[in-house]
């Protein structure tokens, strides 16, 4: 469980990219990342896309370890942090608020990793909407029941339902009554 949480950290976190080639600071990052969505694949293989909101929230779809269901998340404002020159995340669940660094690989793509730990990583690519589109579309709720299909969809009954006549009458104005002033009601004892 920490280790999911960890990653979260680290996805959510690194998913504030850097403008220029290298390690970039905080604000860098902020301005590369407004309003991009990225795709993202971790050392553990867990994979996904996102984008960071405004609030310095998250949301995205991930499906953790490469198996399994694919997730729609969403990190609540505030999650990501700028201290200093650093990005960092608070989680709720994680005694510890980490760190990220920040390593541009070229235009479209960088590293992210908790700093101290390099070999928890996720590596983004700039995708465009259509990743989390398609993302969207996988990650939809299904029912629990099958649908359930007649065997034969040639044969379609189509019935006409007549509109009923709308009659115009002259309406009144509603007349206010005065007010009935009724006395308190009485409280009596009980007999039990």
């Amino acid at each position: 469980m920490l280790a999911r949480l960890v990653l979260g950290a680290v996805t959510a976190g690194a998913m504030v990219v850097p403008a220029f080639a290298g390690m970039m600071n905080a604000d860098e990052a902020r301005k590369f990342v407004a309003g991009k969505v990225f795709a993202f694949t971790c050392f553990d293989g867990t994979r996904g896309a996102g984008r960071i909101l405004d609030d310095m929230g998250a949301a995205g779809s991930v499906q953790f370890s490469g198996s399994g269901p694919i997730r729609h998340v969403r990190l609540p404002g505030n999650t990501l942090q700028i201290r200093g020159q650093s990005v960092c995340a608070s989680l709720k669940g994680i005694p510890f608020e980490p760190c990220f660094n920040l390593d541009k690989q070229d235009e479209r793509s960088f590293r992210g990793s908790v700093s101290g730990m390099g070999f928890a990583y996720c590596e983004f690519r700039h995708q465009g909407g259509q990743q989390m589109l398609m993302a969207r579309a996988v990650a939809r709720p299904r029912s629990l029941h099958p649908r359930t299909r007649s065997a034969d969809a040639s044969q379609t009954e189509v019935s006409r339902v007549e509109t009923p006549q709308v009659g115009s009458a002259k309406l009144e104005p509603v007349k206010a009554e005065p007010a009935k002033v009724e006395s308190a009601p009485e409280l009596r004892r009980s007999t039990d």
